[in-house]
């Protein structure tokens, strides 16, 4: 089907990819790892890089030969076929779900803050369908909306990382003295040891998710093979960069021990300096993250359901035929909804579910596409495109792969993400139970299906009776007297 569009150009599907990626899980995830690993949160910041640029390079390579709606669903089918194809779609999709429920969630209690009379229901319905409705302005539109507040985020956290060079040097009013690289040494590198950085890994490769949405928009971009590597090579270099940076400075400004779970680490090192006010200035921020990241995952939702329809994985009536998938952003803004709704049944024991299980589902989708990537490069003899494609392969597929696994495996070494880790197994198999069932009733289904009684007048039709009687059985490949003449032919021959 044929959808039309302008496409998105490299720096839009960069800022796209940042305003989904830079969310809630940064600006206050990384207080967990901070807590968990110490100063080797830096560590974990640049495996999880590193992982990423992996994991982007193999999508990239899929992506350009074949850019398709929900791309990384559609490579899992041809890698492992249709069954594997069902499962990480639908994963992906129920998992991203739930995690957004959680950032409408906390964007709704940010909200209260300024308006405690307004119920937190009403707060959340209120976003999800003010970013279900903008997502229905089209890719493009969406984009320009999008690039705005993704440069909000980004020049927040650039003017957080000069005021900690400023305060860490001793410049500024407030400060009440130089601490720098003596805040590091004092505190010890790694105090959680290996533990501490791989039970934060999970929430390091979080914040980092939403890169993904490269692929999803890949059939929204003019010309994949030049837009999709540019895109992808400045989300990372950008990203990883602006990450380590962020850390950095807070541990300029603030030792660990004195991070706070409940308040962004941000906030914690700049209230340490004198700079209470920023507490209501960072909650801006946190909220336009949170918006931002919501309407670029809402519209990859949308993608992907678009993806399961058009290979029949879905209800015939949720498939799109336009440019902007309708259908399933408004199926997807409804389900968060629901997410949202089992949030405030019960808050306290759903949230933490809401958020650990979209971390499971998204290092899943991750391993599949990795896995994904390598069989079809075996498959295919070599690299996809011309350069090489992704480097060290198949040992940085391996790699890649292997540390997926341990992230998942390493979840319940953080307290209340144990929950998200059955919750997510349990994902894979209902799913994968859904499809079995599918596949098995449509197997069961031996019933013949009754010829329809055809009447035809007679002395009206030039047809004779007989030929119509028999034209189901000669539009068959190829009939018998068909290949009785071709043996006559060949035998006179």
């Amino acid at each position: 089907m044929e959808r039309k569009g302008k496409g998105l150009s490299a720096l839009q599907l960069t800022m796209f990819a940042l305003g989904t990626i830079v969310g809630g899980s940064f600006f206050l995830g990384s207080a967990i790892v901070i807590r968990t690993a110490g100063p080797s949160a830096l560590l974990a910041f640049v495996i999880g890089g590193v992982l990423v640029y992996f994991i982007l390079t193999a999508m990239s390579e899929m992506t350009v030969a074949n850019p398709q709606a929900g791309s990384f669903r559609s490579y899992t089918e041809k890698a492992f076929g249709r069954g594997a194809g069902y499962i990480v779609g639908w994963v992906y999709w129920s998992g991203l779900v739930l995690a957004m429920s959680s950032e409408a969630t906390a964007v709704s209690i940010l909200f209260r803050n300024w308006f405690p009379w307004i119920s937190l229901p009403l707060f959340g319905s209120i976003v999800i369908v003010s970013v279900t409705c903008l997502n229905l302005l089209g890719a493009e539109r969406l984009s320009r909306v999008e690039s705005g507040l993704a440069m909000f985020k980004l020049l927040a956290i650039a003017a957080f990382i000069v005021i900690a060079i400023c305060f860490a040097v001793g410049i500024g009013t407030g400060a009440p003295s130089a601490m720098g690289l003596d805040v590091l040494g004092d505190e010890g590198w790694m105090p959680g040891g290996i533990r501490g950085i791989a039970g934060s890994m999970l929430v390091v490769m979080f914040s980092y998710s939403g890169f993904e949405v490269l692929g999803l928009t890949a059939s929204s971009t003019a010309d994949p093979a030049k837009t999709i590597p540019k895109a992808i090579k400045l989300t990372t270099v950008l990203l990883v960069g602006l990450y380590l940076a962020a850390i950095t400075s807070l541990f300029l400004l603030i030792p660990f021990h004195m991070v706070s779970l409940e308040v962004s680490p941000f906030v914690s090192a700049l209230s340490l300096y004198g700079l209470g006010w920023t507490g209501s200035a960072m909650s801006i921020v946190l909220i336009t993250a949170i918006l931002s990241a919501m309407l670029a995952s809402v519209f990859g939702l949308g993608q992907m359901l678009r993806s399961l329809a058009d290979e029949g994985h879905t209800p015939v009536w949720m498939r799109d035929s336009k440019a902007t998938p309708y259908r399933g952003i408004l199926i997807s803004g409804a389900a968060i909804w629901a997410g949202l709704g089992m949030g405030m049944l019960l808050p306290q024991g759903v949230y933490l579910f809401l958020v650990s299980s979209g971390g499971f589902s998204v290092m899943f989708t991750y391993a599949v596409i990795m896995a994904s990537h390598y069989r079809l490069r075996k498959r295919n003899g070599g690299p996809f495109v011309q350069g090489g494609g992704m480097r060290g392969f198949p040992y940085t597929s391996w790699l890649t792969i292997g540390s997926l696994i341990a992230i998942i495996a390493s979840m319940p070494l953080i307290p209340g993400q144990r929950g998200g880790l059955i919750a997510g197994i349990l994902f894979v198999v209902v799913f994968s139970g859904l499809y079995a069932i599918g596949v098995l009733r449509r197997r069961t289904v031996v019933a013949p299906i009754p010829k329809p009684l055809i009447r035809i007048q007679p002395d009206i039709s030039p047809i004779p009776r007989m030929a119509v009687e028999m034209s189901e059985e000669l539009t068959k490949a190829g009939t018998v007297d068909d290949r009785e003449n071709r043996e006559d032919k060949d035998t006179e021959r």
